[in-house]
């Protein structure tokens, strides 16, 4: 470690490009990654929010919401099921919204319209107002970004293509689904929205899309087995039959595995011409008795000391960056996910270091050293 603080010392601006290019890649990687999960959660927040361990389907439905309709009669059965706490019906539809005092196509907003029960358990927590009650149909509680295009609690508005009117009584705060803010309302305005055309609901008494279970250690085959029809799956099946959810992250992924490995390649190659630059310098140091071990533990002190302090200083730069985003960029630094990128990036860092540490082993001092042909 002597040796290695030594020559950064006296090598300061080799090691200052050196330093830089590491945090230049540790900041695109967390930026990439930030982006990725913004993305990610813009498309399901909302599911990533509930506190559910399962969610049931219709069997044919592939696990997606707009294609099920099932019963919300089937409640009372599945509520019978070993271990299940607690059970909840979901419903999940597009609409176009604006206020009833503007006439201005440019004032209407796409939202996710999702039905509840009263006092669900997947009910968010209300960050200002009051939540939605049964019988207040026209009660909505809308996502906080709605603020920004100046809806406010108390305001009535139009349901595009309908007849619906809304009427905000409060806001929650992170909650999206589909890429859209949401709006919760009771389940049976949510019905009457959705199923409004004749025979769109199939003949089916009470429909809904999805039935979220609470409940560790609950059997999925279990479940199936107390209603006709249903499909159980764990949440996360759910969240990733989102459309577009797994193109998204796999997309972002194949960019971070791509930045990872150049990476890996770029801090390869530079320590790499730097370990051949200073092959006489070697030479002399083996002549004098210094053991391969020596050495190669001095360069793989560098390559740690410059890989930790350029990811530090990447993380700290992606934060300053992220505080300096515009409000509506989809921008989520997960700490878990830094920290494992943080981790990737320095075993790979000294995984490169490697190379050098193989050609300072071949290295013969007489060669080194010019005395020899």
């Amino acid at each position: 470690m002597f040796l290695a603080l030594k020559e950064l010392r006296h090598s300061k601006l080799r090691y200052t490009m050196m330093s830089i290019i590491i945090i230049l890649i540790a900041w695109l990687v967390f930026i990439l990654s930030g982006l990725g999960n913004g993305l990610s959660t813009l498309s399901a927040a909302t599911l990533k929010n509930i506190q559910a361990e399962h969610a049931v389907f219709e069997n044919t439905a592939d696990s997606t919401f707009a294609k099920s309709i099932i019963s919300e009669t089937i409640i009372d059965d599945l509520k019978k099921v070993d271990n299940v706490e607690d059970v909840t019906p979901f419903g999940a539809s597009t609409i176009s919204v604006g206020k009833t005092d503007s006439k201005n196509a440019e004032d209407k907003e796409d939202i996710a319209l999702i039905g509840l029960e009263d006092e669900a358990f997947i009910m968010p927590t209300i960050t200002e107002g009051n939540t939605i009650v049964k019988s207040h149909a026209e009660g909505a509680v809308v996502n906080d970004t709605l603020k920004d295009a100046g809806y406010k609690i108390g305001d009535k508005l139009n349901v595009s293509n309908s007849e619906m009117t809304l009427r905000i009584v409060g806001f929650v705060k992170g909650e999206t689904f589909n890429h859209l803010p949401v709006a919760f309302v009771p389940m049976d305005t949510w019905r009457a929205y959705q199923y409004a055309a004749p025979g769109s609901d199939n003949g089916i008494k009470k429909p809904i899309q999805a039935v979220f279970i609470k409940g560790e250690n609950v059997d999925p085959a279990a479940v199936d087995a107390a209603a006709n029809n249903i499909k159980t799956v764990e949440k996360a099946t759910a969240v990733n039959k989102m459309p577009g959810y797994t193109a998204e992250n796999g997309t972002i992924l194949m960019m971070l595995a791509f930045c990872i490995v150049i990476s890996a390649f770029i801090i390869a190659v530079f320590f790499y011409v730097i370990t051949m630059q200073k092959t006489q310098q070697f030479g002399v140091m083996k002549a004098i008795g210094a053991s391969n071990g020596f050495i190669a533990k001095s360069i793989v002190a560098q390559v740690a000391f410059l890989s930790a302090f350029g990811i530090l200083v990447g993380i700290g730069l992606t934060y300053l960056t992220a505080m300096a985003l515009p409000e509506g960029m989809p921008f989520n630094l997960d700490p878990m996910l830094v920290t494992t990128y943080a981790i990737v990036l320095f075993i790979i860092a000294l995984l490169s270091s490697l190379i050098s540490v193989r050609q300072i082993v071949k290295i013969d001092p007489l060669t080194a050293l010019g005395r020899v042909e």
